[in-house]
């Protein structure tokens, strides 16, 4: 199943607003932290740093979930999440990253978190259909 943003959930997830991030923490509680996120082809990319307690999460639980909200308007995203650490993914992450927010600093221990979108919920304005075709 591939998730469609709609037009103007595309467009509210291009805006510069700034997401949460939530992973499941090492003793079962829920670890939540702002993140700056883009989403492309149904991944939700976070750039960040190696060894972080986000990342050390995502590789211990395996997925996550990031929610965006402004005024009344929000959309989350959940799925399941890998760490690439690759640096052709990093660096596409970065210029995803840079048009969204801004150009991050130098960080020779960034790495990418990557969630594949596998569901979206969304206030009424927002609505996202999913196409059932590739499923």
């Amino acid at each position: 199943m591939t998730i469609q943003l709609s037009d103007t959930a595309a467009l509210f997830v291009s805006e510069r607003h700034m997401g949460i991030l939530s992973t499941l923490g090492h003793r079962g509680g829920i670890h939540s932290v702002p993140v700056g996120f883009t989403v492309e082809d149904g991944i939700l990319r976070i750039i960040t740093s190696d060894g972080t307690q986000k990342v050390r999460n995502v590789e211990r639980g395996g997925t996550a979930t990031v929610a965006q909200v402004h005024e009344g308007r929000w959309i989350s995203f959940a799925g399941p999440a890998t760490i690439n650490r690759d640096a052709d993914a990093v660096a596409h992450a970065v210029a995803l990253y840079a048009v969204r927010y801004r150009q991050p600093r130098v960080n020779p221990i960034r790495v990418v978190i990557e969630i594949a979108i596998d569901k979206v919920m969304s206030s009424a304005d927002l609505v996202v259909a999913a196409d059932r075709s590739a499923a």
